[in-house]
């Protein structure tokens, strides 16, 4: 691990003033980075994959807005340096969205549940080997125009949905994947003040700058995600499928909620994982559902509606087979759940 300024913020305004100015933000070549559960990003410094100048500890933050989870009839507000078990464990998170729960009860281990922040758990790092191993000169993510490895290398674990012809990574988490299922939006704290943007606008595909991995701006911090529950959404959950049952990364994912109202669907919502470049919305799927009575055959259609744009390397074509099965399986399970 090399050198670095190690500053401990005591309020979010702090943090971001005193984030080196003119920084990528989130961005590998960064200067800065925020440090919170640190289950990512101190892995990443060890290996010397990131090399931020300045490191800003934003842990006693969590006595404030930031670290407390809360709930009325018209919002669920999650802090972003609440911890996953803590959300995992939240009844009413239970009660009311499932789906969350359940996706971070599925990722890593319970200690790093316990250390996570959701804030850091949805701007995790791919785990794509070639990224994570500097002994590999090409990856656009780490340096961006020396091409990808992973193109013609062993990609089995890598994107279907999503790619381009610079990066295939995929997008690890679970969490992300669930968040923008129920349409949830991200508050940003950063230099120009405060804002909103859906979770699905948050990550950015890969396209020509695999190396760009979201849309914050720089120094910007994530402050909280807030979803607009609504009685249907009782009816939701996240099916993982993995190489085995606990701590990995999924081969395929699924977060699915659905409104059904006497077996026909009035609304859909359907995000992937796994198979991504970045956390997955199927709106193509989610619209071949929409106002139809649910049946095998309409999901089998909504599963080949989401994996239409695929596109398979050497190792990897097998998770459209899995993914379709995948998302068959949970609307199936969804659509047999009560209300």
């Amino acid at each position: 691990m090399r050198p670095f300024i190690y500053t401990r913020a005591n309020s979010p305004s702090f943090a971001v003033q005193t984030f080196p100015s003119g920084s990528a933000g989130p961005d590998v070549e960064s200067p800065g980075q925020y440090l919170a559960g640190g289950t990512n990003l101190i892995d990443l410094m060890k290996i010397d994959v990131l090399r931020p100048q300045h490191v800003i500890d934003i842990n006693a933050l969590a006595s404030s807005p930031l670290g407390i989870i809360s709930t009325n009839a018209q919002e669920l507000r999650l802090g972003a340096l609440v911890h996953m078990a803590d959300a995992a464990d939240h009844p009413e998170i239970n009660r009311a969205v499932p789906v969350i729960a359940q996706s971070l009860r599925l990722a890593a281990s319970q200690q790093l549940r316990n250390m996570a922040s959701l804030g850091g758990n949805v701007l995790q790092r791919t785990r794509c080997p070639y990224y994570r191993d500097v002994s590999y000169s090409q990856c656009n993510k780490r340096r961006p125009g020396s091409g990808c490895a992973a193109l013609d290398g062993f990609n089995r674990m890598h994107a279907v949905l999503g790619t381009s012809d610079q990066c295939i990574a995929t997008y690890p988490g679970d969490f992300a994947q669930a968040l923008i299922a129920l349409d949830a939006q991200v508050e940003l704290q950063g230099a120009n003040g405060t804002r909103a943007i859906s979770v699905g606008a948050l990550h950015r595909r890969p396209g020509d700058r695999p190396d760009l991995e979201t849309t914050l701006a720089p120094g910007e911090m994530i402050t909280a995600f807030v979803i607009k529950p609504a009685p249907w959404m009782r009816r939701s959950l996240y099916l993982k499928i993995r190489d085995r049952g606990s701590y990995e990364f999924a081969l395929a994912s699924a977060a699915v909620a659905m409104d059904l109202e006497d077996g026909r669907v009035r609304e859909a919502r359907i995000a992937l994982g796994g198979v991504a470049t970045v956390p997955w919305r199927a709106q193509a799927a989610e619209a071949l559902l929409r106002d139809q009575l649910f049946s095998e055959a309409n999901a089998q259609a909504a599963a080949d509606a989401a994996f239409a744009g695929a596109r398979t390397r050497e190792h990897n074509a097998f998770k459209v087979e899995l993914g379709k099965r995948t998302l068959k399986r949970a609307l199936t399970e969804v659509a047999a759940m009560e209300a």
